[in-house]
Formats: C-alpha cells, sequence, structure tokens
C-alpha cells in the first residue's frame, strides 16, 4: 500500500513507520513541519528529506521513506502529497489540552483546517481510506466509560477543534464516499514519547532529570492508558478492514487508572532499578481537564477485531527501561 503519513516524524507516526517497514511492499510518503518531531525518530531507516515541495506530482519511492517538509495547513501540499496514496493516516494536529487553552485560534487553525484539507486531498485524488486521530476529549465531561454514542460535549478547545474534525470526516464519507476512520485514542504512551507532555511521558522525563514531579489536583484524576504498539494496530486496522466507513471507535484499554497510581506504579519501577524517584508536590487543576476518562472499547474488538494486548505494568517498565536508556545517551 502507499501511505501517505501526517505527522510521521512524531511519536505515532514514526512507531507506525517502523511498523510498516518490518514488512515488504509498503510505499511511505510523511507530511511534518518538524515543528516537534524530527527525522532522526526514523534513524536506522532509510528516508530522504525533501526541504522543497517539487512543481508536480512526486513519484513514490519503493526504498525510501519520503519526508516533505510541509504545514497541513498548505491546501497545496496536501493537494500535491495526496496524488496516488491508498490511505491517509493524519496524525498531524496541535496536540493537549494545555496548549489548546493557551492559544486556542492556533488549536482551531491546525486541527480544523489542516484536517480539511487532508480530507479535501483525499476527495479530489481519490484516496479510498482516510484514518483520522481523535481522542476522549470531544466527549468532554461525562460519567465514564466514554463511547461511541455519546452526545459530545467538549470541555476544551482542543476537544472542540477534535470534534470538527470528526464531524468533516462523517460529512466527507456521506458526500463523498471517502472512507474516514476515527479513532479516539485514550493517553498513549510507550517507548519514543521523550519529547511528549502527557502524563507517564512527563513523570519519566522528570524522574530521570532529577526534578520535582508535579500532579495537578489532588491526583484521583482518572485516564486510560494505552501502549504505543497496541495503538498501531488499530491503526493498521483502521486502514483496512472493510466495511468501516464513516465510523468512530474507542482505541483504548477500558481500564481506568488514577493519575497517582501510575506515580506509585513508576515509584516501585524506579527503587527496583534502583533509579531515585522525585519528590512529588501538588498544584492546582489545570483548565480544561477531565476528572475521569476510560472507554468501552467493545466496538473496536467488534467491528475491528481489535484488543489491546499489553498490560499497563509491563507497558509501565518498557517504558521505564527506554527512558533509562536514553539518560546514558
Amino acid at each position: 500500500m502507499k501511505w501517505l503519513i501526517t505527522g510521521g516524524c512524531g511519536f505515532l507516526g514514526s512507531a507506525l513507520i517502523r511498523n510498516l517497514k518490518s514488512e515488504h511492499g509498503h510505499q511511505i510518503r510523511v507530511v511534518d513541519n518538524l515543528s516537534v518531531g524530527k527525522p532522526d525518530s526514523l534513524s536506522g531507516l532509510l528516508y530522504t528529506v525533501h526541504e522543497n515541495l517539487p512543481a508536480i506530482n512526486p513519484a513514490w519511492d519503493d526504498e525510501n521513506i519520503q519526508i516533505f517538509v510541509a504545514d497541513i495547513e498548505d491546501d497545496a501540499a496536501a493537494l500535491l502529497l495526496a496524488a496516488g496514496a491508498d490511505v491517509i493516516v493524519h496524525l498531524a494536529a496541535n496536540t493537549g489540552v494545555q496548549p489548546s487553552v493557551q492559544n486556542p485560534r492556533k488549536d482551531c487553525i491546525t486541527n480544523v483546517i489542516g484536517t480539511f484539507n487532508y480530507l479535501d486531498a483525499a476527495r479530489i485524488n481519490g484516496v479510498k481510506r482516510f484514518v483520522f486521530a481523535s481522542s476522549g476529549a470531544p466527549v468532554g465531561e461525562v460519567t465514564p466509560p466514554i463511547h461511541e454514542e455519546i452526545v459530545p460535549h467538549p470541555v476544551s478547545p482542543y476537544g472542540a477543534s477534535k470534534l470538527c474534525g470528526e464531524a468533516y470526516c462523517s460529512a466527507f464519507f456521506k458526500t463523498y464516499g471517502v472512507e474516514t476512520v476515527g479513532l479516539r485514542f485514550g493517553n498513549v504512551y510507550g517507548p519514543g514519547s521523550a519529547h511528549k507532555s502527557s502524563v507517564v511521558a512527563r513523570f519519566l522525563s522528570t524522574m530521570m532529570a532529577g526534578g520535582t514531579l508535579t500532579i495537578y489536583g489532588d491526583g484521583t484524576q482518572t485516564r486510560d492508558f494505552i501502549h504505543i504498539e497496541d495503538l498501531i494496530r488499530a491503526i493498521r486496522a483502521a486502514a483496512v478492514v472493510p466495511g468501516v466507513g464513516g465510523e468512530m471507535f474507542q482505541i483504548a484499554t477500558s481500564q481506568e487508572t488514577q493519575v497517582i497510581e501510575i506515580a506509585e506504579m513508576l515509584r516501585e519501577i524506579a527503587t527496583r532499578h534502583g533509579v531515585p524517584f522525585p519528590e512529588i508536590v501538588s498544584s492546582g487543576r489545570l483548565p480544561g481537564d477531565v476528572m475521569r476518562n476510560y472507554s468501552d472499547t467493545s466496538k473496536a474488538l467488534r467491528v475491528l477485531g481489535w484488543r489491546p494486548n499489553r498490560t499497563l505494568k509491563e507497558g509501565l517498565e518498557q517504558t521505564f527501561l527506554w527512558f533509562n536508556k536514553q539518560k546514558d545517551h
């Protein structure tokens, strides 16, 4: 298959590409503005970086991963680079609640216009499948577990912008026949997440730097933590399973875990490996954050044939070891 992956140099994108490149036959094109992810996230793989976009549709490369440095807000780039693709996996976004609270306009432009550009490029170029990375944020403050039939009421600008993306996916399927598949990701963690600001990555980065670990609120807020390897299997299923156009899926573990429980699990792992665990301090609850968030993933099992495999305990151990190894480099 010919894959166009936006945000392909980031945490999720680079993990997906490494998974695809473990097989033969996939041709991969990346769109990334390199504001967060960098090409060296694909170290060990063959890739070429194109700083300037070509004047005409470029040929797909059988060997090298093609990295095109472009912003998803550039509609002309989207139209050019989507030509010939079998599937677009749209991962690039302004991610996280707090950046959206601090700059809601940027969040809107990046997440709404950026998503529209690649949906429209799929429509014009006849790309069959479009996989959209969403989250639980569109649903807002509800009594979990979150499922696909809950009426969304976003709390944060990030949730609102992702809900707009979901709505455009639905419209492009119903009106134009683009087979859009929306995936509402849980809280993703795993090796390769050093630049992320999500809970597990932030805790581990702080631990390795010897800093003070801050918990916002009282630590009883809950999330559904999903390992990157499980997430990648869900993306791949969403790209190929027939008859799922226009559908939305919760991609998580159906397990509710408090933030303070994550800290205590990491304390146990760190102690066992002889790594000092930092002091924990409390700070005020952040605006836009919801208190409880975990998912009902039964639809993903029933329709995509997908279920998570990694336990939180083994996933945290693997992620800790990766962060600890990076500290020495």
